[in-house]
């Protein structure tokens, strides 16, 4: 399929962060049952790059996925998305963050049945989201592949296709991020080869920036960047990294190396 038609797309300047968290710390429990899965963690991430986020399980990963997004709440330290100081938002405002500015691909599909494919990918702008641009859409569409099949509701896709449709609704409406958690969980190899191939065109081709959770090296493999995680903790990153490079740091020995 050819890319070259690709619309235009104005971006925040390459290498500049579009999210970073600052000495974040989240904390579950009261007191002596209290376990601290974020412990003081500062990080950021580039505009229109692909980044992974990777560790054992346990490690904090989804948390921190989580408190990125906004959709949950921080202990302390601070969280900036787009610009916007995440602590400083009321739960109506950070609503419409997410809603407005932020895009999700999860390991269920979370595709609503009902609708048609075209249905849930609009679905944003019909529950009072931005305006979808018509020839943007019809973009994505094309470049997912998804264009012969608008009119098939989730029931009738493949799993692969179902995925794709995620991605679409979360591209929509030209998000400053799209967060994914595990986005090939419930995909066979090669069919989650291909919805990560989809995700890092996004990234090339539309300027799109990516943050996704995965404990598999070779789905990380397709990111530009790795930050690792344990015991809550950043313990180091990995730049155009190799599936072999990927499982030798997340040994004990590449760990401590």
């Amino acid at each position: 399929m050819s890319l070259s038609s690709s619309p235009p797309r104005p971006e925040a300047p390459a290498n500049a962060p579009v999210v970073y968290a600052a000495e974040l710390v989240k904390s579950f429990g009261r007191q002596s049952a209290a376990v601290t899965a974020l412990d003081r963690v500062s990080v950021a991430f580039e505009a229109g790059r692909f980044t992974s986020i990777m560790g054992p399980s346990g490690s904090g990963k989804s948390t921190l996925l989580h408190c990125l997004a906004g959709l949950e709440r921080p202990s302390s330290g601070s969280v900036v998305v787009a610009g916007a100081d995440l602590a400083r938002l009321s739960d109506t405002q950070l609503t419409m963050l997410r809603r407005d500015r932020l895009g999700f691909v999860f390991q269920a599909f979370n595709l609503i049945p009902t609708l048609t494919a075209e249905e849930n990918i609009t679905l944003g702008e019909r529950i009072g989201g931005p305006r979808i641009d018509p020839e943007w859409m019809s973009h994505v569409v094309r470049v997912l592949g998804l264009t012969d099949r608008l009119r098939h509701r989730p029931s009738e896709l493949s799993g692969g296709q179902q995925q794709r449709v995620a991605i679409a609704r979360a591209l929509a409406h030209r998000p400053a991020v799209v967060f994914a958690d595990e986005p090939t969980g419930n995909l066979d190899s090669h069919t989650g080869g291909e919805v990560l191939h989809f995700l890092r065109l996004a990234v090339e081709r539309f300027g799109q920036t990516i943050v996704m959770v995965t404990h598999d090296p070779a789905a990380a493999a397709h990111s530009h960047r790795v930050v690792f995680l344990r015991d809550g903790r950043v313990e180091g990153e990995l730049r155009n990294p190799s599936a072999e490079a990927i499982l030798a740091r997340l040994t004990p020995r590449g760990a401590a190396a």
